[in-house]
């Protein structure tokens, strides 16, 4: 039957078409849009089966002109829908658990972008069986190129993880990992990007001391960041094996690692994201 686009192509393991795929989004703030932008963008699925809620118009504007639908009807989005990313803020949703919880079917595979909120929670406010997903996402998604980290409750399936792998990996890297990575993850990536922009901000503050404009140097210092991340990711090489590269005896950039070294640099980034991972585990307890 998966002859032409009339016939249902079903993904394996799964009970996702294909060609039916149905994608809902509860909450359509900027991290939820960013991911609607990445699977349009890609071509994975078409914007009129997309459908998005939020208790104002204030966000779903942005939505309609993506060409995509709108609700204000949580219950609407999944009576719609058979993939459906929950983006509301943490404090909301055990509510909105509560209130979609009779409309969930075992059709549902339900994405939770909470931060803080456990499988064990999403499970216990969600029906026996549903098969739930919880996706640390990072404010790049936004452009597509997103670290994002996903881990699956005791009903999801090789099919449901393959299935949001692939529809993710339009916007950005999308790594399953344990439940107990996630809150590492915060720390690294979701509270990292913070880290980058102090680092570029610093970088250009260099340059202009040095007498170089500020919007100049703060393109430059952006592109020398996509640059060498580019690099490491596209080698797989150690960070510190290409820094070795970078360093030619006696020359200008030993120099100055030896005063990032000064300033405890390393040690100062690792007790960053340390503060912020532990600072996670934290919330989620509260």
């Amino acid at each position: 039957s998966g002859r032409g686009l009339g016939g249902r192509v079903r993904a394996t393991g799964s009970a996702m078409e294909a060609v039916e795929l149905r994608v809902g989004f509860v909450g359509a703030g900027r991290m939820a849009g960013g991911l609607a932008r990445g699977l349009l963008r890609a071509g994975k699925v078409p914007a009129s089966n997309i459908l998005a809620s939020a208790p104002s118009d204030k966000n779903l504007d942005a939505w309609q002109e993506l060409g995509c639908r709108t609700t204000h009807c949580n219950l609407e989005v999944l009576q719609e829908s058979t993939l459906v990313f929950l983006a509301t803020k943490p404090h909301i949703l055990p509510g909105v658990l509560q209130e979609i919880r009779p409309a969930v079917g075992p059709h549902h595979v339900i994405v939770s972008l909470a931060a803080g909120v456990t499988l064990q929670t999403l499970q216990r406010l969600l029906p026996a069986g549903t098969k739930v997903l919880r996706l640390m996402p990072n404010l790049p998604c936004v452009v597509q190129a997103g670290a994002m980290v996903f881990t699956r409750g005791s009903s999801a399936g090789d099919g449901e993880a393959a299935l949001l792998k692939s529809l993710l990996s339009s916007c950005g890297l999308c790594e399953e990992v344990p439940e107990s990575y996630i809150n590492i993850h915060t720390g690294l990536s979701g509270s990292g990007v913070a880290y980058v922009y102090l680092f570029a901000e610093a970088l250009a503050e260099g340059a202009v001391k040095m007498g170089m404009p500020g919007g100049l140097a703060s393109r430059i210092a952006a592109q020398t960041l996509l640059g060498a991340a580019k690099i490491m990711l596209e080698t797989g090489e150690h960070p510190a094996k290409l820094r070795g590269d970078v360093c030619t005896p006696g020359g200008t950039t030993i120099h100055a690692l030896h005063q990032l070294e000064k300033g405890a640099l390393r040690a100062t980034v690792m007790n960053a994201v340390e503060a912020a991972t532990n600072r996670a585990c934290d919330m989620a307890e509260d």
